[in-house]
């Protein structure tokens, strides 16, 4: 029998956790998920939609550039949505890429990558 997989939550690190949450919750739209958002209780989750991310906290020599890749149904509302947040600016740019995605990408307060994105349909990109 062979395993089947599920689901991945990956473990993005911060340096402060209750900054890292406020950021997610506030510009992002995640929803602390569980876990409480300070350094003593240093392990929380945030979920939006089907998707959730772990953050714990990290000291400095332990970080290091995370890079997420999330498919969304709809990457235009979601740009907009935190280009009025004032997350995004005209620098990230929404684009169909050249390997068949329409995406866009920020960087969160730690220097970690994240990627939002939906595969172009076989019409939009031919």
């Amino acid at each position: 029998m062979t395993a089947k997989f599920h689901q991945v939550q990956p473990i993005l690190g911060t340096r402060d956790v209750a900054k890292a949450v406020r950021f997610y919750v506030d510009r992002l739209g995640f929803a602390l998920a569980f876990g409480v958002p300070t350094n003593e209780g240093n392990y929380v989750g945030l979920r939006r939609g089907d998707v959730e991310l772990h953050m714990q906290f990290q000291y400095p020599d332990e970080m290091g550039t995370i890079r997420l890749r999330i498919v969304v149904d709809d990457p235009d509302a979601l740009y907009e949505e935190y280009k009025a947040k004032g997350v995004v600016d005209d620098a990230r740019r929404l684009l169909d890429t050249p390997w068949g995605t329409r995406e866009f990408a920020l960087y969160d307060l730690d220097r970690n990558a994240l990627t939002f994105y939906r595969d172009l349909t076989r019409a939009e990109s031919g």
